[in-house]
């Protein structure tokens, strides 16, 4: 490979080979398309040629703010732009409200094309099911966008597990959240159910749930008794909405600010589950993994961002002593930690989509995390313990 043709990416990473571009189209092109766009763009070996969005004209000027011109954007839905084989895709962002996440995920997969699917999974189990079915049908990469994997912490978290230093595993608490923290800053995507179906439990609940499975491998859930609230969302004196959309907001909210669960994973493993948009505390508690050895506690953050922001503590026994042990921070970026964490989880896709090798978070473990956020809600409506069943692929 000619040096003219090599580049590393601004991670530090390895060598990247810009002979050949990576066509990507932006499907729905919202707030958490900017992340994916300034991330695509940071990569030599990536062309974004096109990009679709239900609001006329958004596609357009979202393209434009970031200059990229040549790239189509008149199209009405994400079928047509899928359907239009001139573009040759490689691989497509959906960065659409939850709701849509299913129906171009499946339509893209079964075009031939890898897809990014922003987080949560899906709405429901029964959808992050076809989605796999059409992964299947496809064999082209769908990864999960669950960028804090790719921080050096989580990572840590999961290789202290992983050692065997805590023992056997039989209980986890784990959740977090933010005082006021209900994000409807650009409009009601992410509070109304027509358009996001779940709520905090979703948006920031799958990533402190994977904080905890991905460190354990991603046990089967057997069983969740779960609960869910709303007593933020849907009061009109809500501090955390803007003062002149308070009452239209609080009309329009129709998902969780505030779910709880109390979760039986194989292996004789409980997890205890809290997350909050918005509550009248602090934090809800740390993340604590206890073990027949030891135990690990990891520190809440104020505002859940996927890292952490202190020194992680093993509590263990040495000589017959108890001992705590600190875990320091690893510094991965003397940067903006979100724009190296994004980077990274569309350098690891494209990766795995050129090179043939598996999404950097595959289904087949966030069908799990999926499978809990469903059993929650249908838990919550139920008032009583549902068990969870996820087909076999």
């Amino acid at each position: 490979m000619s040096q003219l043709n090599s580049f590393t990416d601004r991670t530090g990473g390895a060598k990247i080979d810009t002979s050949k571009k990576m066509r990507i189209g932006i499907i729905g092109c919202g707030w958490i398309a900017n992340n994916h766009m300034e991330a695509y763009l940071a990569q030599p070996d990536v062309e974004i040629v096109a990009g679709c969005d239900l609001v006329p004209g958004k596609a357009e000027e979202f393209f434009k703010k970031y200059g990229i011109e040549g790239a189509k954007t008149d199209y009405a839905s994400h079928k047509e732009m899928i359907d239009d084989k001139s573009l040759a895709l490689d691989a497509v962002s959906i960065c659409t409200y939850n709701r849509q996440h299913a129906a171009p995920a499946i339509y893209a997969l079964d075009a031939g094309i890898n897809v990014l699917l922003e987080k949560p999974f899906t709405v429901t189990l029964d959808e992050a099911v076809e989605v796999m079915k059409a992964e299947k049908r496809s064999g082209k990469v769908l990864s999960i966008g669950f960028q804090p994997r790719m921080d050096a912490n989580m990572q840590q978290i999961k290789k202290i597990v992983q050692s065997g230093v805590l023992g056997d595993i039989y209980y986890i608490q784990t959740g977090g959240g933010r005082r006021r923290g209900i994000p409807a800053p650009f409009g009601t995507s992410f509070i109304a159910d027509e358009t996001a179906g779940i709520g905090a439990v979703g948006d920031i609940g799958c990533y402190s749930l994977d904080l905890v499975l991905n460190a354990l491998g991603y046990p089967k859930p057997l069983t969740v008794s779960g609960y869910t609230s709303s007593f933020f969302g849907k009061d009109p004196e809500y501090s955390g909405y803007a003062e002149d959309k308070r009452k239209a907001y609080a009309e329009k909210f129709g998902v969780d600010d505030f779910a709880a669960a109390f979760i039986r994973l194989e292996g004789g493993i409980v997890l205890d589950f809290r997350i909050a948009w918005a509550m009248n505390l602090d934090t809800p508690g740390d993340t604590i993994i206890m073990g027949t050895k030891g135990s690990l506690r990891i520190p809440s953050t104020e505002c859940w961002n996927g890292s952490v922001d202190k020194p992680m503590v093993i509590y263990h026994q040495v000589s017959g002593l108890d001992t705590q042990t600190e875990v320091p921070i690893i510094e991965t970026t003397g940067g903006d930690l979100l724009v190296y964490l994004f980077d990274r989880k569309i350098r690891t896709f494209l990766d795995a989509c050129k090179n043939g090798t598996p999404a950097p978070v595959p289904s087949s473990e966030i069908i799990y995390n999926q499978a809990i956020i469903d059993g929650i809600v249908k838990s919550a409506k139920l008032g009583r313990e549902v068990e969870i069943e996820v087909p076999e692929f």
